[in-house]
């Protein structure tokens, strides 16, 4: 009987310190794997960049000269139609260009004083300053100078026509393409 009673208190005791003793605690249930981070909204792609334009060539300056020449009557500064026809159409020339400078130069034949003659010159050459003003061309870029006599195309070709007078009908006839002004127009070309 005493191992009875030794075995009562040792199963007694035993039970009593498995009483005080805590349970085993079950493990702990794993945490939840973290969710998935959302996926990255889907946005379109940024439109690829366009290619930058190519730059415009520069453009090339194309140095322009145009040149008329004009007719007078004798003793005259009065631009004649056939004349007017040309600086309308030298005018419509120089709307395409960056106009630089306009040159009239005058001129006159022999027949008068040279001091006249210079005058008439530079009368004829400020008409033609006066007609291009009138058709938009910009006073400030005509320059009007005047040769007189000084530089004839006729070069003494009228010489045998009889006396120097204006009422030679033949030699004031033939003096006629001395009686000019030249136009030059400088400028460069618009692209």
């Amino acid at each position: 009987m005493i191992k009875n009673a030794w075995l009562l208190v040792f199963a007694l005791a035993f039970a009593a310190g498995c009483a005080t003793q805590e349970a085993p605690k079950p493990a702990p249930a794993p945490a939840p794997a973290p969710a998935p981070a959302p996926a990255p909204e889907a946005r379109p792609a940024p439109p690829a960049p366009a290619p930058a334009p190519k730059p415009a060539p520069k453009p090339m300056a194309e140095k322009v000269t145009f040149a008329a020449d004009v007719l007078f009557d004798f003793d005259r500064a009065v631009i004649k139609p056939d004349g007017k026809s040309k600086l309308d159409d030298l005018s419509s020339k120089m709307k395409g260009i960056d106009l630089e400078v306009v040159i009239a130069i005058g001129h006159a034949d022999q027949i008068g004083t040279p001091a006249y003659n210079q005058a008439l010159s530079v009368r004829r050459a400020e008409a033609i300053k006066a007609y291009l003003v009138s058709k938009g061309v910009a006073a400030n870029r005509v320059y009007t100078e005047g040769k007189g006599e000084t530089q004839p195309v006729t070069a003494g070709k009228c010489k045998s026509m009889g006396k120097e007078h204006r009422s030679n009908k033949k030699m004031v006839d033939c003096l006629q393409p001395d009686r000019r002004v030249e136009i030059e127009v400088i400028g460069t070309r618009k692209q």
